[in-house]
């Protein structure tokens, strides 16, 4: 018996959400406090990050562009500063 998909709700949205937030304090916190022995490991190290938050991102961006709902204020600060620029560039 297969288990039923997550449905796609706002609900699951912004648990994606939170969770790309998560991965974007990783993302800082490794840049600011983390000691590596060579920088080509700080850079490895990052890109695992990011290359695990990179699907995460892709499926927030598809569900908010296919209509579902959510709160702007429950978006990751990575996602706010993108919506602000695009709202002040329709605003001119």
């Amino acid at each position: 018996m297969k288990k039923p998909a997550p449905p796609r709700d706002k609900y699951f949205l912004r648990d994606l959400h939170q969770e790309i937030a998560l991965y974007d304090r990783k993302i800082s916190y490794l840049d600011k406090y983390v000691v590596f022995a060579s920088p080509e490991d700080r850079e490895e190290a990052a890109n695992k990050l990011i290359a695990k938050r990179a699907p995460l991102e892709k499926a927030a961006r598809e569900l908010a562009s296919s209509g579902v709902e959510y709160r702007e204020e429950e978006l990751p600060q990575s996602f706010r500063q993108v919506f602000d620029r695009e709202r002040q560039v329709e605003s001119q």
